[in-house]
């Protein structure tokens, strides 16, 4: 699994959103008129005393950091109706006692298998909780703790100002436990009324790169206050910009309203593009991938199997198509309304999907 990229990726935050599924006041400071050599003596001893360095955190908090990595089964493209199973990659982080690990949606989203690897190499099984690609954000639980190992402590984010310098930890392109430095560019809310989504993003100048995605940002406390999602670029590499999830963000959706692992990915059909597909109303969900041991594998929904080009845009056709969840229709203002009930579902409360199978329709009940 990779950190997603490409040239509209300034799109990437509503079109992937929406096919799944404010500049800042700046800090203002005064000083009392004192010597020149007193503020900087002041200054550095101040500094000394409260700001470790980043070495001092890394070495703090890197226990706590893991490598993720995952089996998905994929479609051969050159096999129509074969499959293969592919390696992924991420990085997360333990928060708490319980053996939960925060990491992004897209990167586990549709695994058949996780497992996180921690500092000193110990690999632990994890089974995915809660996920919401809308956000990217995404919980797990770990069969067990490595002895010793310190979760890192959630922030709040809604504390941090735009300049304030930050590091970031992960497995860029591979390599486990890699520390990069930069500073919170930019903060961005992501709004999008006909998916009832609100997602709060920071930019960040910290390098970037293939399997950071799902990382920990830290401030300078030691405190994670952001969850590596994406970059901007236009080659492919990181090229100055990225995206992470605000800690308080994934607080209210991984703790609070906690949505729903649903273990499938797809795309949303509209417009003439539903019509081709004889979909019998505006919109449709047409499933492209099912994760092993899933809700969505449970209740019996069936993934994309035949890869065709519709303009610029791969997808893959012969799997369900969703049309709604317990009886709400999807339209462009239902999208809330369904994720809302979807959040509120307790353990082993029931919920109903009607879909569209190769032209009829079938209704389908699971269980949370």
């Amino acid at each position: 699994m990779t950190l997603r990229a490409s040239m509209r990726k300034h799109s990437f935050i509503s079109s992937y959103r929406r096919s799944l599924l404010t500049a800042h006041a700046l800090l203002l400071m005064t000083l009392a008129p004192i010597p020149v050599w007193a503020v900087t003596q002041q200054a550095t001893v101040g500094e000394a005393q409260s700001t470790p360095s980043v070495a001092e955190l890394l070495r703090r908090v890197d226990p706590a950091v893991v490598v993720l990595y995952t089996v998905e089964r994929e479609t051969a493209l050159d096999q129509p109706g074969g499959e293969m199973s592919t390696s992924g990659l991420g990085s997360g982080f333990l928060v708490g006692d319980d053996g939960n690990v925060i990491t992004a949606a897209h990167v586990v989203q549709t695994a058949d298998q996780v497992v996180a690897e921690f500092l000193d190499g110990t690999r632990i099984p994890a089974v995915v909780i809660a996920s919401d690609p809308l956000a990217d954000l995404a919980l797990l639980r770990l069969e067990t703790i490595p002895t010793g190992v310190q979760p890192v402590p959630l922030g709040d984010s809604d504390l941090t100002v735009l300049g304030e310098q930050v590091f970031v930890v992960g497995a860029p392109y591979g390599l486990s436990h890699t520390v990069t430095v930069g500073h919170v560019s930019g903060r961005r809310i992501q709004v999008d009324q006909s998916l009832g989504i609100e997602v709060e993003f920071f930019l960040t100048d910290t390098s970037i790169n293939p399997g950071n995605s799902g990382g920990p940002m830290f401030n300078m406390q030691g405190e994670v206050i952001g969850i590596i999602s994406s970059i901007l670029t236009q080659s492919g590499g990181f090229e100055g910009l990225g995206f992470a999830v605000t800690s308080n963000e994934a607080r209210d959706v991984l703790f609070g309203s906690r949505m729903m692992w649903s273990g499938l990915t797809g795309i949303l059909l509209e417009g003439d593009v539903a019509g081709a597909f004889n979909i019998p109303q505006e919109f449709g969900y047409l499933v492209q991938k099912v994760a092993d041991n899933s809700p969505a594998r449970t209740i019996g929904l069936r993934a994309g199997v035949l890869p065709v080009t519709i303009g610029d845009r791969t997808l893959l056709i012969g799997g369900d198509v969703i049309l709604g969840v317990n009886r709400i229709e999807l339209t462009r203002g239902s999208f809330a309304q369904i994720r809302q009930q979807l959040a509120e579902l307790r353990v082993g409360e029931g919920f109903t999907l009607q879909i569209l199978r190769a032209g009829r329709r079938v209704d389908l009940v699971g269980v949370r």
